[in-house]
């Protein structure tokens, strides 16, 4: 079973959900474009306007080429750029009913293996959101232990990051990392012989959100899509690692306060109104039937913030 937005490019998660939540939009951004099949929805369902916007060159061309029609019609227009640039990439003047973000990659982008986001053997280190083709190789090949523990630790959760940190430098003054087996052969070696694709798949991601600089693009991002809401607007984000939905919490969280001056300060000096409300107290997560279906919803976690007027 498969859904009607689905493309061989990428099958979008939890669209009925976004579609709910953007219900009477006129004009939406879809910040994170990927095969076009949120926007395809959302214009489907009647949006007026769909501004998409996507990093990744492929994502643009296979997301004008299926959104043509809508191209021609005047109600898709498609920008190449990071979502964390844009307020610069958009009009100054431009606001939007529904804004959204889908975080993570595409399905193309992981099957793809000259795209290097894979751990498969003989994939290349790449997992630059911009196709180029050596981003991993080169965090790996030149970061300093220093930050390669933090990232091990942060992005993954990995107790031994140090460990694997320093495993990395040594093997790398000999060789340099090259292809997805240099690195799982690093990951073996200190985390032994029952490491498996659960352990390989965390720390790959880990280094693609290096990479990409993907939770400092998120933070700069997250109050700068708030202010291109129109009144009333809804922002949605979906998450798939928890650093990501821990900034998307807590964010929401506090334009939703009316107080967020430190507990113990006698006097209120900082807005003393929320700038909205929280639409989603917890993370709307995929049913069972789409997990079924898109064994990649599983780790979807949607969140929701409308802005005031």
């Amino acid at each position: 079973m498969t859904s009607r937005f689905d493309s061989a490019y990428h099958a979008p998660v939890l669209v009925q959900e976004i579609l709910d939540l953007f219900a009477g939009a006129s004009r939406a951004l879809d910040c994170t474009l990927g095969g076009g099949g949120h926007s395809a929805a959302m214009l489907e369902a009647g949006i007026a306007e769909v501004t998409g916007i996507d990093r990744d060159p492929q994502a643009i061309a296979e997301a004008t080429a299926r959104l043509s029609a809508f191209m021609d019609a005047g109600r898709f227009r498609a920008v190449t750029g990071n979502y964390a640039d844009a307020a610069r990439l958009l009009p100054s003047d431009a606001t939007y009913d529904a804004i959204l973000l889908d975080l993570g990659v595409s399905s193309h982008q992981l099957d793809d293996e000259t795209r290097g986001f894979s751990f498969r053997e003989g994939a290349p280190l790449g997992m630059a959101m911009e196709g180029g083709a050596t981003g991993a190789a080169d965090f790996l090949n030149e970061a300093p232990v220093e930050d390669m523990t933090r990232v091990f630790k942060e992005y993954a959760d990995e107790r031994h990051g140090g460990r694997l940190a320093r495993e990395v430098a040594h093997r790398r003054a000999s060789r340099p990392f090259v292809i997805s087996d240099d690195f799982v052969g690093a990951i073996r070696a200190v985390l032994g012989s029952r490491s498996g694709p659960g352990d390989f798949a965390r720390l790959f991601q880990a280094v693609r959100i290096a990479v990409n600089d993907e939770l400092e693009g998120l933070t700069r991002a997250l109050p700068a899509l708030r202010d291109k809401l129109a009144p009333q607007g809804v922002l949605a984000v979906i998450a798939y690692h928890s650093g990501e939905d821990r900034l998307v919490k807590l964010a929401f969280r506090e334009w939703a306060s009316s107080c967020i001056c430190p507990p113990r300060q006698p006097m209120c000096t900082c807005r003393g109104r929320p700038l909205g409300t929280l639409l989603t107290r917890k993370p709307v997560t995929a049913a069972d039937a789409e997990v079924a279906r898109n064994v990649r919803a599983r780790s979807a976690h949607l969140r929701a913030f409308r802005r005031e007027d």
